[in-house]
């Protein structure tokens, strides 16, 4: 094995490995060993990183024979990963008064024209709620958002590239071995 092949390797086991232990991160809901800060929205069903999956299919690797790095198509990706602040738009409010009247609308309502008490009605109202909240915000607001990184440093990406650049290293060794014996 040449020495360029063996840097090689390294660059590729490093990609396969690490964009499993981040896609992992998802279904821990946590980055590794740091959870993820909950919605301020206790009753929100599921996940709030796991609703469409959209975010987690989207992460990719992209290596060439000396680097790896990780990328989204995604907008909101970067905003997610690290936190930060969101200016509303109008666009946004839009957005916002369209979800909460949708919300609205599902809500079923008994013959007697009562609202029914089910849990689903529940749940819905408190998303109707929390969308005309959302659209009642001034254009130019700032809306919080909590990070909840899935890709980055962490001692863990600092252990799994060391075992693999040994396992690579050790089977590199091994050959050169083989090939002085012959």
């Amino acid at each position: 094995m040449k020495l360029k092949y063996l840097v090689r390797n390294i660059v590729e086991d490093v990609a396969v490995d690490l964009t499993q232990a981040f896609d992992r991160n998802f279904e821990r809901k946590a980055f590794f060993d740091k959870p993820w800060k909950d919605t301020n929205y206790p009753n929100s069903k599921g996940s709030l990183m796991l609703r469409s999956e959209k975010l987690r299919k989207s992460i990719k690797h992209v290596h060439n024979k000396r680097s790896v790095s990780w990328t989204s198509s995604l907008p909101y990706a970067s905003i997610h990963n690290e936190g930060g602040e969101i200016t509303v738009t109008q666009k946004m409010k839009s957005f916002f008064w369209a979800m909460h009247y949708k919300n609205a609308k599902a809500i079923k309502v008994l013959k007697s024209g009562k609202v029914s008490k089910s849990k689903r009605n529940q749940r819905l109202s408190q998303e109707a709620q929390k969308w005309k909240a959302l659209a009642l915000l001034k254009v130019g607001a700032k809306i919080k958002i909590k990070q909840r990184q899935f890709i980055g440093w962490h001692p863990e990406v600092d252990r799994r590239i060391k075992k693999i650049v040994d396992n690579n290293l050790t089977k590199f060794n091994d050959e050169i071995i083989k090939t002085l014996k012959k």
